[in-house]
């Protein structure tokens, strides 16, 4: 059994901070987000504004040109953590058809 820094984290793998510009994609929602911080299994993003996230998105990491499939695991105000379901997958070239709504996005956004 791993032990964990404080009673209050339930992660078994390290966070580490990040300030990575990101978009929530799931039918019908595609909202900017800051990736906060990650972990091994995850994210914690911050949203412009408070609001209720359907159960799985996909997270488009802008700069590393990547998306991951993720279930929502907690929301709270401006903050939700995200569980990555599936390695991140790379939006450059062609993508599984699943990722397209995901690599527009990222198109839209700026990424290269």
């Amino acid at each position: 059994m791993a032990l964990l820094s404080s009673p209050s984290e339930r992660r078994l793998e390290p966070r580490q901070a990040a300030n990575a510009r990101g978009v929530l994609v799931a039918p019908g929602l595609e909202l900017v987000c800051m990736i906060v911080d990650l972990s091994g299994g995850g994210y914690r993003v911050r949203l412009d504004r408070g609001l209720s996230l359907p159960r799985q998105v996909m997270l488009v990491d802008i700069a590393a040109g990547t998306a991951c499939e993720a279930d929502v695991a907690w929301c709270k105000g401006m903050e939700a953590g995200l569980k990555c379901r599936v390695r991140a997958n790379s939006l450059r070239g062609l993508v599984p058809a699943r990722f397209t709504p995901a690599r527009d996005a990222w198109v839209r956004a700026g990424g290269r």
